[in-house]
């Protein structure tokens, strides 16, 4: 992204507004003038998104989903509204890739990007990165390495001559490992059909929204299943150390500040495997509460 910036700045190019909701991209945050999340402190709103984006903006980096919430940002309009006004869009698809269907040509998005470490079970070190294919064409990337030469094997010293994309944006060795272990798990959610991976996630963060309400804890991801993706956030009391218990008790789930705990069941995941981890957040908050009088 930033090396995309560096070059569209040296072309002339001088629209360098960030344009986004206040969200985690993959490492890097920012802000965009019209606020940030809606008063639910959970969606994005929109609108206000969409009228940041003018004749100055440049480009958008957005979240397809909101890693805190589970809120699915409305990519098309966004992306829509950015073409409108002569903007780039680079789609981060790391909280959606492998639970929520996303088509990247449909989208028109200008980029996607992300890893294969969630949803893809894929395992840490590999990531991805969509070009349009008449922008892959055009860019010349200014961090490169000699996967992105013409002639790779030649090994020529000077000014390097581009190749095609997609190697045009790689650069040097991969690491072969982590794109070994990658393989299983991606063949295994192309064999099951992120359709049918989506709508058994709408049905089951349903039905832990429906089990968190009954104990009258907070949820803090969208109750819209459409808005909602594959992740919901659980705010019990005491939720970082709840979080820390239920990893030891071998229950995979995560904890972010003012999310809660992160409850994200995938297509291996059962029914039962959802009361068995509610069942074990009450079983946890009451030994606290003995322990505490």
């Amino acid at each position: 992204m930033f090396r995309f910036l560096r070059q569209a700045q040296q072309s002339g190019l001088h629209r360098l507004e960030f344009s986004l909701g206040d969200v985690f991209l993959g490492g890097s945050t920012a802000s965009w003038r019209s606020g940030s999340h809606g008063q639910d402190g959970i969606t994005v709103p929109t609108e206000r998104l969409l009228d940041a984006i003018d004749e100055q903006t440049l480009l958008v980096p957005v979240s397809h989903v909101i890693f805190r919430s589970a809120y699915i940002n409305d990519a098309k309009a966004i992306i829509e509204k950015a073409h409108k006004v002569g903007a780039y869009v680079v789609l981060d698809t790391f909280q959606s890739l492998g639970t929520v269907p996303v088509d990247v040509q449909a989208l028109d998005t200008d980029f996607a990007c992300g890893g294969v470490l969630k949803w893809l079970c894929g395992g840490p070190g590999v990531g991805y990165l969509y070009v349009r294919p008449d922008l892959g064409k055009k860019l010349e990337p200014k961090f490169t390495g000699w996967f992105a030469h013409q002639n790779s094997m030649a090994f020529e010293t000077g000014p390097i001559r581009y190749t095609d994309p997609p190697f045009r944006f790689m650069n040097g060795t991969s690491h072969i490992p982590s794109l070994e272990a990658a393989r299983p798990g991606l063949k295994i959610i192309s064999e099951v059909g992120v359709p049918r991976i989506r709508e058994k996630s709408k049905r089951q963060t349903a039905r832990l929204i429906e089990l968190v309400d009954k104990q009258g804890w907070q949820v803090n991801s969208p109750r819209d299943p459409e808005k909602r993706g594959g992740t919901v956030s659980i705010d019990m009391p005491d939720s970082q150390e709840v979080c820390r218990e239920l990893l030891k008790r071998e229950i995979m789930v995560d904890w972010r500040p003012k999310a809660g705990v992160r409850m994200s069941p995938h297509f291996y995941n059962s029914d039962q495997e959802l009361e068995t981890a509610i069942t074990a957040v009450e079983e946890i908050l009451k030994g606290r509460a003995v322990a505490t009088r």
